[in-house]
């Protein structure tokens, strides 16, 4: 059932994007309810970042439709900008301006009335206040990151656009960004946020998964993992990487990956790799148990399978 048009931060449909030859975004619906956290996943080159961009108004999609915050994406793109925060993989700030330098700079470029005072609770709500002589330049990356949320937060936006926040940030800090969200979510704040991690994939209440620039997969992490009607086993024993060898290619086996000292076995077809599995440590003389299908067993399954059909495409252009 979707949403009644009120209760969307995000609402758009047939989005389509290229530079040149290539075909970056294609046909990308998706819906993002207010208040929501919604996990943008996918490879590198996927296509995630334009389509951020495009929803924020940095970019003109080349056909498709939709609002961002009740406001069309194509004709009132200049008044969406005023209302979303948007924070870019990279560190964008100035590193040889203070922390308070820098957001007192960001709030007069965004014209924030009372900014002295917007800028003093901001630093206090980010538990920056201590910190806010010190250089930019000086700062970790978990600091630099917060610093960058900060900025996004001082005109008081209704959607955050988060585009890889947490890449090369220690787990301690990640932890802390997530809780942030999650208390800036409980305000009525929406969020979408594209990321690697698995862990910060299942915080978020809704998730999408890109490739080649689809939109393959959408829904809560459950409903992403069930969508894919894999069955999964668990074989533990040595020489994990020659019992990965022969099992490829064997019947219902459509994916083998390494997880620590045990070999984790996917397929679609349960009888077949029931089959296969427990005959193969029968003879090799392994323990193996059927296990929970994860978010990661799904998210890795989804990748290859993206990248097989990818290259297919390829193939087919060229020929």
């Amino acid at each position: 059932m979707s949403a009644p048009p009120d209760d969307l931060a995000i609402d758009v449909h047939g989005l389509n994007k290229s530079f040149g030859t290539r075909h970056v975004v294609k046909d990308v619906s998706l819906q993002v309810r207010r208040g929501e956290i919604f996990g943008f996943l996918g490879p590198n080159g996927s296509g995630k970042t334009t389509c951020i961009r495009m929803l924020c108004g940095l970019l003109t999609p080349d056909s498709g439709s939709g609002t961002c915050l009740g406001l069309d994406i194509i004709r009132q793109s200049a008044q969406i900008k005023r209302q979303v925060g948007y924070m870019t993989q990279r560190f964008s700030f100035w590193e040889d301006l203070s922390i308070r330098e820098n957001l007192d700079f960001v709030a007069r470029l965004y014209e924030v009335r009372d900014r002295e005072q917007v800028v003093r609770r901001t630093l206090d709500d980010l538990g920056l206040a201590q910190r806010s002589g010190q250089l930019a330049g000086t700062l970790s990356g978990g600091w630099k990151q917060r610093l960058a949320l900060a900025a996004c937060l001082l005109h008081d936006p209704q959607l955050l656009l988060l585009d890889e926040p947490t890449a090369g940030v220690d787990p301690s800090a990640r932890r802390d960004f997530w809780e942030e969200l999650h208390r800036l979510a409980a305000r009525g704040i929406s969020v979408l946020v594209s990321t690697h991690y698995m862990d910060e994939a299942e915080r978020c209440h809704k998730l999408a998964y890109i490739a080649w620039g689809k939109l393959l997969a959408q829904g809560s992490a459950a409903e992403v993992t069930e969508a894919q009607h894999l069955s999964t086993w668990a074989i533990y024993g040595d020489d994990l990487v020659g019992l990965a060898d022969q099992l490829r290619g064997q019947p219902g086996v459509e994916q083998t990956v390494a997880f620590g000292n045990s070999l984790h076995v996917n397929g679609s077809d349960a009888a077949a790799l029931q089959a296969t599995v427990t005959n193969l440590a029968r003879e090799r003389g392994l323990r193996a148990e059927p296990i929970r299908t994860s978010l990661e067993h799904a998210f890795i399954y989804l990748m290859k399978k993206a990248q097989e059909e990818g290259v297919a495409e390829q193939g087919a252009g060229q020929a």
